[in-house]
């Protein structure tokens, strides 16, 4: 069974300053979302599911959506902050969205089959589509993730978050640590007191699941709202959840490492370096000059 692509694009990019799903990187317009797609179908994944917000949905459609609907099949889900277990209900004042579970869990009706969930703003690789494709194709049941080495990840402009991972000897994970303000510093890197070599695995949010997670996932969530559905900016984040899953023993998570760069665009600044780098890749050939033809 060929894989669906699950692209999470329904946030709200405050510290960016704008709806950056739909900002051009390319030399002919094209955004971060259309490398992710061009990779997907080059590896074999044959369809799209889209999370996004009711209120970007026109101008989503017209600026993304619109651009695959002839390439491979696309489907729309919406993260509605009001779609929540039965019982409970969104606390006055609250804006923030529940986070990236609650995000995944909007597709549970959607999907049948084994799929792949990144980040629309996120530049993951062409070897990273490749070995995620190839997992999931091969079936077995465990779930999977995208290992990036932590250099790799950072931002010249401002501190970031990571998940660094920790593996057994076959490169399962174990084990999901969430830094916070983690800083580039030559080529290592500092979070707090901690300093980083650089060389760590970190999680970009780049997983891959079978339909059995949903279970998980709701069950993790509701556990999630009892603790924290009263408060205005708790998030329940898919890092987090897998790592409960895998603690538990309820989960095995494969951890895919590649070679491939990460780009990511959390920082307005960050755009020059993006699509500097993207020029990189159109040079050494791994994209055409125009992507879509």
């Amino acid at each position: 069974m060929q894989p669906t692509l699950l692209v999470m694009a329904a946030g709200m990019g405050s510290r960016y300053g704008g709806l950056k799903q739909i900002d051009p990187v390319g030399p002919y317009g094209e955004t971060i979302i259309d490398y992710s797609v061009y990779d997907a179908v080059r590896a074999g994944f044959a369809r799209l599911v889209f999370i996004i917000r009711r209120d970007i949905e026109a101008p989503f459609r017209e600026a993304i959506g619109s651009r695959f609907e002839t390439r491979i099949a696309v489907d729309y889900v919406f993260q509605e902050l009001a779609n929540l277990p039965q019982g409970f209900t969104v606390p006055e004042g609250r804006a923030k969205p529940w986070g990236t579970t609650h995000a995944i869990l909007q597709a549970e009706e959607a999907l049948n089959e084994p799929f792949a969930v990144i980040n629309a703003d996120d530049f993951y690789g062409r070897e990273s589509f490749q070995v995620m494709g190839g997992f999931l194709r091969a079936g077995g049941g465990d779930y999977s993730m995208v290992g990036y080495t932590l250099r790799n990840t950072l931002s010249e402009h401002g501190s970031v978050s990571r998940g660094v991972c920790e593996c057994d000897t076959q490169d399962y994970l174990r084990a999901i640590t969430e830094l916070t303000k983690v800083e580039k510093h030559g080529r290592g890197a500092q979070a707090g007191d901690s300093a980083l070599t650089g060389d760590e695995l970190v999680s970009m949010n780049f997983w891959g699941f079978t339909p059995l997670v949903f279970a998980q996932l709701r069950e993790r969530f509701f556990e999630f709202m009892h603790r924290h559905g009263q408060e205005l900016k708790s998030e329940c984040y898919i890092p987090t959840t897998v790592n409960e899953l895998v603690a538990a023993g309820v989960a095995r998570v494969k951890v895919l490492r590649t070679p491939s760069s990460w780009f990511g665009v959390t920082y307005q600044e960050d755009k020059p370096r993006v699509t500097a780098g993207i020029r990189g890749l159109i040079a050494s050939c791994d994209y055409p000059q125009k992507l879509w033809v």
